[in-house]
């Protein structure tokens, strides 16, 4: 399946049949710009909160769509608010970053930088960027494998300062799923600089046997989507593997023509959830559904180009929660950009030439 990809101007177009159109590319773009603060952050809608792992989400769209100098802001305001231990707080309100509102430090959260910036330097080549980066990228990591646990699975967060600060032991599938995309990326950031870290080889291996052999060290979340699609989205599962499980929970996730459940039973879909597992698809060579899916939430878009972030599909049938979020926009978008080669997000989310790390002596 070939979908076409069009540029214009200074801004690549995301162009995608049933989608989008390069007006409601444009639209969608102008409409995370719009709600980014001029000190870089990318809340979920003004007046709502910023938290780290959504405001980078929303940074990798804009340079999915040539807006790099608005996500290099966006990866620069998370360097100058790292906290020392090289984590984030989970939420920050909207326009004051001295005001966390959750002092947790989510380790998916801390880990997602890891992403962005190897998005934004494959994006932009832009080796100035990668450098100033390197520090905070580095310490975000070094966090977040403080957690890990001896079955290689990451620990979900460390509580906030007030509460005790303690590291919390249980494992989310989902969140170490997008820790072992992070580690990988992480990877290749420390090889294009030609700095080894031989202890993350090993973490990454260890997170990724866990995650493919292993899903009884994490918690029992198998209600949520999320807990389904991740583990293929996050590239631990690839192949046939993969392809098995997307099929074992189709028919109870996804809801024809309208997108995919957010939670089981509940008759929600949500835009977010339904964009990732298109990219999931996409990952394993399944456009033509990764199409359909994205095809499906389109009575999701609204005046101004921003996404509804759900849909309750009985009762009532209304959208809610009643917001227009970034990051499901911004989900959108790099899916669209996949299925459109874009070639810094089909390096990213298709990961074949992101390092895999070391797998337990046990285990190769």
């Amino acid at each position: 399946m070939t979908v076409p990809w069009r540029r214009q101007g200074r801004t690549e177009h995301l162009v995608l049949p049933g989608v989008l159109t390069a007006e409601q590319a444009a639209e969608t773009v102008a409409g995370i710009l719009s709600v980014q603060r001029e000190d870089g952050a990318i809340p979920w809608f003004r007046g709502h909160h910023l938290d780290p792992w959504d405001h980078t989400e929303a940074a990798m769209a804009l340079d999915a769509a040539g807006e790099h100098t608005a996500a290099a802001r966006a990866y620069e305001w998370l360097a100058r608010h790292q906290n020392e231990d090289g984590s984030w707080y989970a939420a920050y309100h909207d326009g004051e970053a001295d005001r966390p509102t959750d002092r947790g430090r989510e380790t998916n959260f801390c880990a997602y930088l890891a992403v962005g910036v190897w998005h934004h330097y494959l994006a932009t080549g832009d080796d100035v960027f990668l450098d100033r980066m390197w520090p905070s990228v580095h310490a975000a990591i070094e966090f977040v494998l403080r957690l890990q646990q001896p079955g290689g699975q990451i620990g979900w967060k460390r509580e906030a300062p007030e509460d005790g600060g303690a590291a919390v032991d249980d494992a989310l599938l989902t969140g170490s799923s997008s820790i072992f995309h992070a580690l990988r990326c992480a990877l290749a950031i420390a090889e294009e600089r030609e700095e080894p870290q031989p202890d993350w080889e090993l973490a990454t291996g260890a997170l990724g046997h866990a995650i493919r052999r292993h899903q009884d060290r994490f918690l029992d979340k198998s209600q949520y989507s999320m807990d389904w699609y991740y583990p293929v989205l996050g590239g631990a599962l690839t192949g046939d593997e993969a392809k098995a499980r997307i099929d074992a929970r189709w028919d109870a996730f996804v809801v024809p023509g309208l997108g995919v459940r957010c939670v089981l039973p509940n008759p929600w879909v949500t835009g977010g959830e339904s964009c990732e597992l298109a990219l999931a698809l996409w990952a394993v060579g399944e456009s033509d559904r990764a199409l359909e899916i994205l095809q499906s939430i389109q009575h999701l878009r609204a005046e101004g180009g921003m996404y509804w972030t759900g849909y309750v599909f009985e009762g009532n049938r209304a959208v809610w929660p009643e917001e227009l979020t970034t990051w499901t926009a911004g989900s959108l978008l790099l899916a669209v950009a996949a299925l459109g080669g874009d070639e810094a997000t089909t390096a990213v989310f298709g990961g074949e030439r992101l390092p895999r790390g070391l797998e337990p002596e046990c285990c190769r």
